[in-house]
């Protein structure tokens, strides 16, 4: 057998297969590539996660001046975590929030607009038709939530929803 001497060819030129080439083509193109994502400045974007700066516990509303913004330093932090102050300011939470650990968004609700057991006004319109009563809920709500009402007059159940100013309008049947 006859070897071709190619001690003094550089490594890029030595190729003579298609694989060679094929991997040759990749690792140039991934040096460009590498070169190109490093100094674009959107694609090295700082990541934002909210933090409080004192444990919070279930059921308090979360006021801004607990909160802090934080830069994500721990590149598997995936889920989905609070990204800005605005997106936590005035929620409810559902767990509790320990200081210095980002808040996951799951943990957070609205806060109730009807409490349970609490009177509301029941109100139905059909057209010019407009039928008002003192409800009591059987659940706890927030605006926009579908919920069971007791009719006080009547001892009914029935269901509507949470509307801003408190009132439940019932739907039809």
């Amino acid at each position: 057998m006859t070897f071709r001497r190619t001690a003094n060819v550089p490594l890029l030129k030595a190729a003579t297969t298609r694989a060679d080439r094929l991997l040759r083509a990749l690792a140039v193109t991934g040096v460009i590539s590498a070169g190109l994502l490093s100094s674009h400045p959107a694609l090295a974007e700082k990541r934002m996660a909210v933090i409080p700066t004192q444990t919070i516990y279930p059921g308090e509303i979360i006021d801004a001046h607990r909160l802090e913004e934080v830069e994500v330093t721990n590149p598997a932090l995936t889920g989905d975590y609070a990204v800005s102050t605005d997106q936590v300011t005035g929620k409810v939470t559902s767990r509790t929030l320990l200081q210095g650990r980002v808040i996951l968004v799951s943990a957070l609700r609205e806060p109730y607009a009807v409490e349970r057991g609490k009177a509301v006004r029941i109100v139905f319109s059909n057209g010019p038709l407009t039928i008002t009563a003192g409800g009591a809920p059987l659940e706890n709500a927030a605006v926009g939530d579908l919920i069971r009402v007791r009719n006080t007059d009547s001892g009914i159940i029935v269901s509507g929803t949470v509307m801003d100013d408190g009132t439940i309008h019932v739907v039809a049947k």
